[in-house]
């Protein structure tokens, strides 16, 4: 079975409404309450909650646009501000989860970029409980290697996932909420590289890409 550019598309299309369904119907929720609302204490309050639910969605627009689309600028390579600023965002409402920040590359190329931040979608997804995710990037003469690694009390990632993220998508379906993990392995072997998921300890899981430096 081999996936359409068409139905993965569609398939990233249905991750990003899918996550942006829960702060986009909390802003029509609180637009709602506000219309009815007269004491000002209550408005006030309305107004903060509508005030969060717009920034929320905000930071997944921003992040989806450089994970999954076309974003960083028309060249090859993106500011890796950029990439640290889009996962700082999508961290903000998730205060039970920290970000460790080991790049010292000031670029990297777009497809380096996609899996970085798609490797973190994922790592940040599988802190169940929160905890730590780490995320580093370094270029060699002829590849590139990212790695995340995660740390917390309950690490829990979906065996589907980890199959595609490894494997592709084998003898399965790919679904919506294998869109990320599916982008990953796809790069990656357009790369000549590959995907590796380990457990090198209890509560530590490493999700690490090498990939030829383009």
């Amino acid at each position: 079975m081999t996936v359409s550019p068409v139905d993965f598309a569609s398939l990233l299309c249905s991750r990003l409404c899918h996550d942006l369904l829960s702060p986009v119907g909390a802003l029509n929720n609180g637009l709602e309450l506000l219309a009815d609302e007269t004491d000002p204490a209550m408005r006030a309050r309305c107004m903060d909650l509508l005030a969060e639910s717009a920034r929320a969605s905000a930071n997944k627009l921003k992040f989806f646009r450089l994970a999954f689309g076309a974003a960083g600028g028309f060249g090859d390579m993106v500011d890796m501000r950029e990439a640290r600023a889009a996962i700082e965002g999508l961290l903000a409402d998730n205060r039970r989860t920290t970000l460790g920040w080991v790049v010292e590359e000031p670029q990297l190329p777009k497809p380096a970029v996609k899996i970085l931040l798609n490797l973190a979608l994922i790592g940040v997804e599988a802190l169940v409980r929160g905890g730590r995710i780490d995320v580093g990037a370094e270029v060699h003469d002829t590849a590139i290697e990212i790695v995340v690694k995660i740390e917390g009390a309950r690490i829990a990632l979906d065996p589907d996932l980890r199959r595609t993220l490894v494997q592709g998508e084998g003898s399965g379906e790919v679904t919506s909420r294998g869109a990320a993990a599916f982008l990953v392995h796809t790069l990656a072997t357009e790369a000549s590289g590959q995907v590796l998921v380990s457990e090198p300890a209890e509560g530590v899981m490493i999700l690490g890409a090498a990939m030829r430096a383009v």
